[in-house]
């Protein structure tokens, strides 16, 4: 451990901004011409409206994509395509389940620098997600959502190192969720081998994405790259695809005729964290700390009424936990930048 890292304190700091805020209204005045931005997940619900705010503040937007052709036609229909107004936005295909896909996406980009220049990434949000899925195994057996969410991620900020260096003063956002609430790391059982619950796999997954900017931050602060992860509120959004109508109604998601409850943000609204956490002034010199509605979060209370929707539990942002998480998927990828 750095002796001279200095720790962001877990609590508010009035950034002006709150639960309702748009991503919009969050980078208005923010100017990102020359800089390069990253959203995996960036062509559909959120992470859409993220592309789009980077993009309307001048970043030169990637977004990577498991089905690349897809993402073009919904990009190109948000008027998010070359020769459209916002039109620095470009589309590679990646496969954060498939461990050789991440490679080569990330082998492309870096390749992808004017000669003699490193290849600079200025912000990387890692967007893209799967929730509450029906059991299934990818690469060596591994759990399908600590994979995608969590492995697929570490394994592209690692391969994605070079560049984020490069850039002087990188932010990396990690999508979490009060998902974290649901579980911690099952160190002894990572990939449920001894039984699978959905909501309990989704739940250590969104903790290995707090877990990872606690790490991240505290290996990157030298090299002037900071991390926060990120919930960015309750949105009816492809990410729902794997839960049945029935469900989302006996959870009080929505009522019977489809309407979503009213805390339920929109996917405009939603997008303002992660845009605020990239690019927000006010957090500069800052990272390793868990954020909501536009503003760094307070720690959970535990017993109080809000302990389930608000705030951010201890073991999702604990440095011993996110040290170990880090080694075992390093182990478990074969890939760390930060090796030796």
């Amino acid at each position: 451990m750095n002796e001279e890292y200095t720790l962001t304190p877990q609590r508010k700091i009035g950034s002006g901004f709150g639960r309702d805020s748009t991503a919009a209204e969050v980078i208005t005045g923010i100017d990102l011409s020359g800089k390069t931005a990253m959203v995996t997940g960036g062509y559909s619900g959120l992470g859409l409206e993220t592309v789009r705010a980077l993009a309307s503040a001048g970043a030169a937007v990637v977004v990577p994509a498991r089905r690349p052709e897809h993402a073009r036609s919904v990009l190109a229909a948000a008027g998010l395509a070359p020769g459209t107004r916002l039109g620095d936005v470009s589309v590679a295909e990646l496969d954060l389940a498939d461990q050789a896909s991440v490679k080569e996406f990330a082998t492309n980009f870096l390749a992808g620098a004017a000669p003699g220049t490193p290849r600079a990434l200025d912000i990387l949000i890692n967007n893209a997600a799967i929730m509450a899925s029906p059991e299934q195994r990818v690469g060596p057996g591994w759990e399908a959502q600590f994979a995608t969410n969590h492995l697929g991620h570490f394994a592209l900020t690692n391969l994605l190192w070079p560049a984020l260096a490069a850039a002087g003063e990188a932010r990396v956002v990690s999508l979490s969720s009060t998902g974290h609430k649901l579980s911690g790391i099952r160190f002894e059982d990572i990939n449920f081998d001894a039984g699978y619950d959905k909501w309990q796999a989704y739940g250590q997954a969104k903790t290995a994405n707090a877990l990872f900017a606690v790490r991240l931050d505290e290996l990157g602060k030298d090299a002037g790259v900071r991390a926060f992860a990120v919930h960015p509120g309750g949105i009816m959004t492809e990410l729902q695809r794997h839960l049945p109508r029935e469900e989302m109604i006996a959870a009080g998601w929505m009522d019977e005729h489809g309407t979503p409850d009213s805390r339920f943000k929109t996917p405009a609204q939603g997008a303002a964290t992660s845009v605020w956490a990239a690019t927000a002034p006010a957090l500069k010199g800052m990272g390793g700390v868990y954020c909501e509605d536009c503003d760094i979060a307070e720690p959970t209370v535990p017993g109080s009424p809000e302990a389930r929707i608000r705030g951010v539990d201890a073991h999702a942002v604990d440095r011993e936990a996110a040290a170990r998480l880090w080694e075992l998927s390093a182990e478990m990828t074969g890939i760390n930048a930060f090796a030796g």
